[in-house]
């Protein structure tokens, strides 16, 4: 991205934030029930992202979505430790891929330890794929002006319908009758 001396970055300072101390395979384990737990504000996220389309304007959201992380994983803590040790421990050593399949025993412990204390579901498969309305507190964006553009190019004639000459070769419009 190419910006210029005009363009106003964020400070250092608005841009730190407490990171998540999870590795990949914590980070997999708890990926289904992280997303569901942080639903509202991934889609906050997602569409200040879309609509203002400069991440310079999202940093609260992204902030909220590291905050709500940083709560889903604390909480997990207290209340599943083990069941989670054991179930990313599983996803690094089973496979060089960090593949689920091999740990689907411990990832049943793992689920209903979430179930139980934590009142979270595991979402079924494809449910981050299937469309949402979102029902955030975000304010609509204003409509995008449609594109107006100037006089036409030298030399070109704008032909109202009842001026323009007979075609060429046959009818113009063939399909109208």
């Amino acid at each position: 991205m190419v910006i210029t001396s005009d363009t106003e970055l964020p400070t250092y300072e608005d841009l730190t934030v407490e990171e998540v101390p999870i590795s990949t395979p914590g980070l997999r384990a708890a990926a289904h029930h992280l997303g569901k737990y942080c639903i509202e504000a991934n889609d906050d996220f997602m569409m200040c992202k879309q609509e203002t389309k400069d991440p310079r304007k999202c940093v609260a959201e992204g902030k909220a979505v590291t905050s709500c992380a940083l709560r889903f994983f604390r909480q997990l803590k207290v209340s599943c430790y083990d069941e989670f040790q054991i179930y990313s421990n599983c996803i690094d050593k089973s496979s060089s891929r960090l593949e689920f399949e091999p740990c689907r025993k411990t990832q049943a412990v793992y689920d209903k330890c979430v179930f139980e204390k934590m009142g979270i579901e595991r979402p079924e498969h494809g449910f981050f794929c299937k469309a949402r309305v979102y029902n955030g507190n975000r304010p609509k964006p204003p409509p995008e002006a449609p594109q107006v553009f100037g006089d036409l190019p030298y030399g070109l004639k704008d032909f109202k319908e009842e001026e323009r000459p007979q075609a060429k070769y046959g009818q113009r419009n063939w399909w109208v009758k």
